[in-house]
């Protein structure tokens, strides 16, 4: 050790203020080795897993790592089972191959190296856990008598640790314990007095080894207890009353100790160790224990009574818990004392252990190493691990019994220093290094970092520094204008800014800045100061019937920049996990309340940075009959308050008013804008019913008063009290108006428009709107107006179609609203100045043209070209006779096309066209027009066609020519055909007639015959469409008699007779059969359909025939004619209406059916307005 010089106690106290608690070097600076991780001193193993002894360290140049073995070096690289691992000195020891690990025991120690220093570790016992099997022994049955103390001993097998000792039976169950029966430290179960119901054969003492995780038993212990009462009553009758047994043991008696056995004792336990002391009493009844210390109080923070008061246990035990303990046993019949004698000794310990140093080169500082021990620890200093005095010379060292002092020192001064402080219980080994070097300071605290602290809580901002020489740190506020120092502030060695009670005004920005002597470096942190969580309304007593709902609030206020958490508990313990339990933000709900949700209930609000908890018990009651419910309205929400007021939100609470029997379902919030619309009430919000609470958003410039209205089943409560007006200040417009538009009415101007903001939405006084403008790639400046009250702006004197870029910003007293985004618009458009050039038609047919053009140069559009325009009309037919509408038509086609079709034109004529193009403020010049004639089609359909008069072989017809002749009328063509009266169609005739006629008599034609006609137009291109029409010749002359009335002819009535007569025969034949009962399938029928007798008759029922026109419809395609002829189904003068037939149905046995079939309604004489009397021959064709 190097010799101490005069005045270096002077020194020391100069220098005591250089030491920096748990100094921290950058790694990328060199720096001598440190211990970073070692395994514990007494380090006992796991014989079946592979042996990890750890040894990490840190320093730059990285360290290099080596080990000794019971004092001397451990050549790792000779043992193959035995690895370093990369980059550590944490030694592995393979014992997977069957090795054994107490091979491995001994004491190791880590060191490491690099060129500044060498550190070493703790020297480290490897010790084998052991968990050796339990001595054979043979365990007698233990035969005691009822009343006496008994011992059942363990004596479990030493083990490295020990084992854990615990009783159990066969079962694995754990032997009940008591006052009268426990387990002793020392693994022994002790019984105060036995009783009859301690017998039992499987009393085992376990033993579990817990590095292994082994448990052993000793052999089981049969004990038996006897009532020797009953058996000395019998010897006695034997031997002439004589007590074979002596006294009683059964009989009551005063304490005596089972454990510890002498009057005093004594114990030694190390400071920080564990006390226990143990008193264990036998007698009857079971004693009592109880404890005091003879010399002072039993500390009662760290002390503890344990089996039944049997044990006193002192954790952390410091010198003064040493002196005399006193235990007492007592019972009715008396008491007894054991005094224990408590000695305290110290294993070393750390009073000021040794820290690293960090100087600059010439500069001074110390190095100490303080411990306190009992006894009195010795402290030995080592340099690199070699004792200090054998260490090198170095002049700038002075050594002074626990602190080394260094003067001046140089680059080369740097070390690693050991302190070893010893006494017989124990020693403590730490490594300090000392570091020469020059380096300008840094700031090693992340920057931009963010503290947050409550209202009133201090508030700590670090500025963790290095440097050499050490850094000095000062701190400011926002600015740099002036150092923080004195009240509210605090600083601190280590950097670091306190405040003991924060403020809001504290919050901020701040800023340390650390100097030395080689350079200056900054760092900023930023203080936020919350409001405090608080509950304004705590949850309150609430008494519910069973069966009902019940509601506890727990209404919050917190700093509106923090989540809070809510969370309930019942009796201190989570809530049940029922539905019935609804948690909400500011509310707990029991529905349908049992007996046993009765109990104690904490509302419990958390944030990140404080807390608040309030509770409040529910008692449930029966429930009681109520009379009938009427619901109502509710009453109105009252004791509004606003709180957390911000520049843009508020927090609103109320109380609920009575629901009257109608659960409240919602809340409605709404808001007076006394500044903009005084006394008009608008929404603003709904919250859920079981909310009390709302953070309302609001909008700046607004003078907000607030109030609530509660809705139910009923309907909505009385608005409540209004709140007092809450202002919210100017602000800058949050937004700029919608749908901007910008287009031109002119073709010189730009209207530029745009959707207004509202009162509500302009932030503040003054607004107006700053329109600007500028032609798009024209690369000039924005050229911009304010207005105010309107909604639009008329920018003149522009270039015609020219596109423009246009913003419209809001502006108010305060700024500018947000930067507006870019609408492009274009100035007015003009008509377009070219028409299109080389106008082609080109005929598709007769009725289509397609027209061609050239389209217009792009310049000549003066605006967005739209399409094109073709207007045409019809001048003239080519044919004398035909006239058309001269009105003329338009056809438009998209910008894109050059062609187009003109649809529906008129054949034969003459049409006249011309082009435009049109853009959106109308049509240009027109092209020059051009003509085209249509050519010649097919004609249209005669305009009528008609038979008008008709004869025994002849029938006249008539016609007019086509409306639309479509050419040169060639002539007519008439077709003709007969047609029987089955629709069958005979050999069609074609007869061409000239375009002069209008009529013509068809002669030598079949009489009686119907005969159908086609007539249709003819030009150069073919017929057009015919027209169809059928007529009949009539009949011969002599079937033709002079007309009489056939209701009078003698014949008529004779026949009609007949008929008569045989209905009435045949009904009487069917009553006969009837009334015999006769069995035949239309009786089946009647019976299906009832008695025909009993049904009204039919008008059809009158007639055995029905005839149906089926022959007789007019056949396809035919046309009926327009004029001329008798149409079959309304004239009595066509022969067509009389050819109908008809079938009369019977049934297999020949009865009649009396249903008919048929489409005519006709019986006998038709019925017809006209008075005229029948036709002969439409009565002689009813028979036919």
């Amino acid at each position: 050790m190097d010799e101490p010089s005069d005045g270096r106690f002077a020194l020391l106290l100069m220098f005591l203020c250089h030491v920096i608690t748990a100094l921290e070097v950058p790694l990328d600076l060199t720096q001598p080795p440190t211990i970073t991780h070692q395994s514990p001193k007494d380090f006992i193993i796991d014989p079946r897993e592979n042996v990890i002894i750890h040894c990490e360290a840190k320093g730059k140049p990285h360290p290099r790592f080596s080990w000794t073995r019971n004092g001397t070096h451990f050549d790792i690289e000779k043992d193959p089972k035995v690895i370093m691992k990369p980059h550590s000195g944490t030694l592995v020891i393979d014992i997977s191959g069957g090795e054994k690990a107490e091979a491995y025991e001994g004491v190791y120690q880590c060191t490491a190296r690099n060129e500044l220093g060498t550190a070493v570790s703790n020297n480290i016992i490897i010790r084998q856990s052991r968990s050796p099997l339990w001595s054979k022994e043979r365990v007698n049955p233990i035969i005691a008598q009822e009343g006496q103390s008994l011992v059942l001993p363990c004596r479990p097998p030493a083990g490295l640790p020990p084992p854990i000792i615990f009783w159990m039976d066969n079962n694995f169950q754990r032997l009940p314990q008591s006052r009268r029966v426990s387990q002793g430290l020392n693994g022994d179960l002790y019984f105060s007095s036995v009783l009859m119901e301690d017998s039992r054969n499987d009393y085992i003492c376990y033993a579990r080894f817990p590095h292994t995780q082994t448990i052993q038993q000793k052999q089981p212990i049969n004990v038996r207890v006897l009532n020797m009462d009953s058996i000395n009553d019998t010897m006695e009758a034997y031997f002439n009353d004589t007590d074979l047994f002596g006294e009683k043991a059964g009989q009551e008696r005063a304490p005596t100790f089972m454990v510890p056995t002498d009057p005093i004792s004594s114990k030694l336990v190390l400071r920080g160790d564990v006390l226990e002391m143990e008193c264990i009493a036998e007698g009857l009844p079971t004693p009592d224990i109880s404890w005091n210390k003879v010399s002072g109080e039993i500390p009662s923070m760290r002390a503890s009574f344990l089996n039944y008061h049997k044990t006193l246990r002192i954790k952390d035990v410091s010198e003064a818990d040493a002196g005399e303990y006193r235990c007492t046993a007592s019972n009715h019949h008396g008491t007894v004392h054991h005094n224990i004698r408590v000695t305290v000794k110290a294993a070393p310990y750390w009073i000021s252990a040794p820290r690293n140093l960090v100087l600059a080169p010439v500069e001074t500082g110390v190095i100490t190493c303080r411990a306190g021990g009992h006894p009195k620890p010795n402290i030995s200093w080592f340099m690199n691990g070699v004792p200090i005095e054998n260490a090198p010379k170095d002049p700038s060292r002075t050594v002074e019994d626990d602190t080394i002092i260094f003067s001046e020192v140089q680059t080369g001064s740097s070390a690693v220093y050991q302190c070893n402080a010893s006494n017989e219980y124990g020693y403590l080994l730490s490594n300090a290094f000392i570091n020469v070097l020059a380096e300008p300071p840094r700031v090693l605290t992340p920057p931009n970092k963010v503290y947050q602290v409550i209202i009133n809580k201090p508030a700590l901002l670090k500025c963790a520094t290095f440097g050499s020489p050490i850094p000095v740190v000062t701190w400011f506020k926002e600015s740099r204008s002036s150092t923080l120092e004195g009240d509210p502030y605090v600083f601190h060695k280590n950097g670091a800014l306190e405040i003991h009670l924060s403020q809001k005004q504290n919050s901020g920005k701040y800023t340390c800045v650390a100097r030395n002597s080689l350079g200056i470096s900054e760092n900023h942190v930023y203080l936020e100061v919350k409001e405090p969580t608080r509950i304004l309304r705590p949850p309150e007593y609430r008494v519910v019937q069973r069966n009902r709902d019940v509601m506890f609030g727990c209404k919050v206020r917190h700093d509106p920049s923090l989540v809070p958490t809510v969370t309930w508990l019942k009796d201190n313990e989570e809530l049940p996990d029922d539905e019935r339990f609804r948690v909400d933000s500011d509310s707990l709900t029991i529905t349908d309340v049992t007996e046993d949700d009765g109990g104690q209930y904490t509302c419990i609000v958390n944030t990140t940075l404080d807390e608040d908890m309030a509770s409040a018990r529910l008692t449930v009651v029966e429930t009681t009959p109520t009379p009938a419910v009427i619901s109502e309205q509710p009453d109105a929400p009252t004791d509004l308050e606003l709180t957390d007021p911000e520049a843009r939100s508020v927090q609103l609470t109320w109380t609920p008013g009575d629901d009257h029997n109608s659960p409240i379902t919602k809340f409605l919030i709404q808001y007076e804008d006394g500044l903009h619309h005084a006394g008009v009430w608008h929404n603003l919000t709904e919250v859920p019913e079981m909310k009390t609470t709302a953070h309302l958003k609001l909008s700046p410039y607004v003078h907000y008063t607030f109030r609530v209205l509660a809705v139910n089943g009923v309907g909505h409560s009385h608005p409540s009290a209004p709140t007092r007006q809450y202002k919210t200040n100017p602000a800058a417009p949050d937004e700029n108006p919608s749908d901007v538009k910008a287009m031109g009415t002119e073709h010189n101007n730009l209207v530029i428009s745009w959707k207004p903001l509202t009162p509500l939405q302009s932030n503040g006084p003054g607004l107006q709107y700053k329109v600007m403008w500028r032609q798009q790639d024209a690369e000039t400046d924005w050229t911009s107006v304010t207005v105010a009250n309107v909604t639009k702006f008329v920018v003149s004197g522009t270039p015609t179609f020219v596109p423009y870029e246009v913003k419209v910003q809001a502006v108010n007293a305060v700024d500018h609203g947000p930067k507006p985004a870019v609408v492009i618009g274009y100035s007015g458009e003009d008509f377009p100045s070219a028409a299109p050039d080389d106008v082609q038609v080109k005929l598709v047919n007769s009725t289509l043209a397609e027209i061609h053009w050239t389209a217009v140069p792009p310049k000549s559009v003066r605006g967005r070209l739209q399409g094109y325009k073709i207007h045409y009309r019809c001048e003239r037919s080519r044919h004398r006779h035909t006239s058309h509408h001269n009105d003329q038509k338009i056809e438009i086609f998209s910008p894109n096309k050059t062609r187009g079709r003109l649809p529906h034109l008129h054949p034969y004529s003459i049409y006249s066209l011309y082009v435009t193009a049109f853009n959106g403020r109308g049509e240009g010049p027109a092209t020059s027009i051009q003509r085209f004639e249509t050519p010649e089609d097919v004609p249209g359909v005669p305009s009528f066609f008609r038979v008008v008069g008709s004869d025994l072989e002849s029938l006249t017809l008539e016609w007019g020519p086509p409306h639309h002749r479509n050419g040169h009328l060639m002539g007519y063509s008439l077709k003709y055909q007969t047609v029987n009266s089955s629709n069958d169609l005979g050999v069609l005739e074609e007869l061409d007639l000239p375009s002069n006629h209008s009529g013509v008599t068809l002669h030598n034609l079949k009489h009686s015959t119907r005969y159908k006609f086609y007539f249709s137009a003819k030009t150069l291109k073919g017929s057009g469409p015919a027209l169809s029409e059928e007529a009949v010749t009539i009949v011969h002359k002599a079937m033709v008699s002079p007309q009489v009335d056939i209701a009078t002819q003698g014949w008529f009535i004779g026949l009609m007779s007949a008929i008569a007569l045989l209905i009435l025969i045949l009904l009487i034949v069917c009553f006969i059969k009837r009334n015999k009962g006769g069995k035949y399938p239309v009786k089946e029928k009647e019976d299906a359909h009832g008695d025909p007798e009993i049904q009204p008759m039919k008008e059809d029922d009158l007639t055995f025939c029905e005839y149906s026109d089926e022959d007789h419809k007019p056949l396809k395609g035919s046309r009926t004619p327009s004029s001329g002829t008798v149409k079959r189904d309304d004239s009595d003068d066509s022969l067509v209406d009389y050819a109908d037939s008809g079938d009369t149905q019977f049934n297999e046995d020949g009865s009649f059916i009396g249903q008919y079939s048929g489409k005519s309604d006709r019986s006998g004489p038709r019925g017809h307005d006209s008075s005229e009397p029948p036709s002969p021959i439409n009565a002689m064709n009813s028979f036919v």
